[in-house]
């Protein structure tokens, strides 16, 4: 089994996170941000990944530590279940149309960190979500879990849906790049042998 445990204690968060890459959608989130809960249960439902989040923050605050922080956990936890990452197809990418909104993605998981992030968010709220958050929360993932993530906006208006079009499209793109590929099973994808 693919999983991983992850708890971060900072001054800011207490988070305990697990993770099944090889999940059916089944998720578990209280974060204390109830849009990034919505977001986090779309991508583990379209990821297929089994997700669970408990999350204490300094949401008196803003979101700002806590949506970073969970990215991070997040990004640590697909670090430690991908392991050596042995078998895995190690790209993937996706268009998703989300209404009049449609998003691109792709993503290697290459052990180097790089974030492309072309989203034209119209709004800077979402109810009391701060929109510009949703970068950094990709931002702590990639950085954590070591690959490069590119996400474009082709076109949208409307903010909830640019930003669930996004979380989907990223949690499919990385069902793809983890999935183990029988014909390379024992193979790490990769002709320098290491990722």
């Amino acid at each position: 089994m693919r999983t991983a445990e992850v708890t971060r204690k900072t001054a800011e968060t207490d988070i305990s996170l697990k993770l099944n890459l090889d999940g059916s959608g089944k998720s578990n989130i209280n974060t204390g941000c109830g849009f990034l809960d919505h977001m986090l249960v779309l991508f583990a439902s379209h990821g297929r990944f089994d997700l669970d989040i408990s999350c204490k923050g300094d949401t008196y605050v803003d979101y700002h530590h806590t949506v970073e922080d969970i990215g991070i956990a997040l990004g640590k936890a697909f670090y430690d279940a991908l392991g050596e990452k042995r078998g895995i197809r190690r790209y993937g990418d996706t268009i998703l149309p989300m209404d009049e909104a449609l998003i691109m993605s792709a993503v290697d998981f290459s052990g180097r960190s790089y974030l492309g992030y072309d989203l034209e968010i119209p709004t800077e709220k979402v109810g009391d979500f701060d929109t510009e958050l949703a970068q950094e929360f990709f931002l702590g993932f990639i950085r954590n879990a070591e690959c490069s993530l590119h996400i474009k906006m082709l076109s949208g208006k409307n903010t909830h849906h640019i930003l669930e079009g996004a979380f989907k499209s990223v949690a499919r793109t990385l069902r793809e790049a983890v999935q183990l590929d029988e014909e390379f099973k024992n193979e790490i994808p990769s002709t320098k042998g290491v990722l």
